[in-house]
């Protein structure tokens, strides 16, 4: 028996497209349900240009190009799974074709059922300078320093780059995250980007943390089966 059929915007790189399939496919399958989805495939370099020339309507005519083309394959439901994405959220929302399961929603869930008040974030330079782009409502988003937002941006774009980690990047996320803790008082970092699952996962994130990807994640299928 099949879900609603979602639209997957892949390609934001292509590392957390094959991450969202692989695991919508198994939670599907663990619910003895079948996986119905289009995927169609955006640029990151485009993403970036948007973030870069302050052009949000600009984007979300972008991300709706695909949407519109998901819907006419027969998707009930769209997904951006990307965090840099979040920057035209509102204009996005405002326009898009199928209704869309939000990210910041989840996120922001997981993080009251934390009871996480002071964060910071991992992600792209677009994503960690803008702290989740304001989206947070009553989380205080403390910024990393500018040397080490060098750092995170640097091993995020070589994961978007080879779409492999290494144990080294881990390495220095986990010191970072860790200074983070003692020097500034967060109570998690958001691991916000899906490339990031390259180098974390349950088993091996020795520090305070929210996967905005894992979170989207389960609310996606909710979204789907329940």
């Amino acid at each position: 028996m099949k879900g609603r059929c979602l639209g997957l915007v892949g390609g934001l790189g292509v590392g957390a497209t094959v991450h969202y399939y692989q695991r919508l496919a198994e939670a599907h399958e663990g619910r003895g349900r079948t996986l119905d989805i289009a995927i169609v495939h955006a640029e990151t370099a485009r993403i970036f240009e948007f973030v870069q020339a302050a052009d949000r309507d600009g984007m979300a005519e972008y991300l709706n190009g695909f949407l519109r083309r998901l819907k006419a394959t027969g998707a009930e439901v769209g997904v951006v799974p990307a965090v840099t994405p979040l920057y035209c959220w509102s204009e996005l929302t405002a326009t898009s074709p199928l209704p869309l399961v939000s990210m910041v929603d989840a996120v922001a869930a997981k993080l009251a059922a934390q009871s996480a008040k002071r964060v910071s974030v991992f992600g792209t330079r677009y994503v960690v300078d803008s702290g989740f782009y304001g989206l947070l409502d009553g989380v205080e988003v403390v910024r990393p320093r500018p040397g080490e937002v060098d750092l995170i941006h640097g091993v995020y774009t070589e994961l978007l780059r080879d779409r492999k980690g290494s144990e080294e990047q881990r390495r220095k996320l986990t010191a970072l995250a860790e200074t983070l803790q003692t020097r500034d008082g967060i109570d998690a970092v958001l691991l916000a980007g899906t490339d990031l699952s390259l180098i974390f996962d349950e088993s091996n994130t020795g520090f305070p943390h929210v996967d905005c990807a894992a979170a989207h994640l389960k609310a996606i299928v909710d979204a789907l089966l329940d």
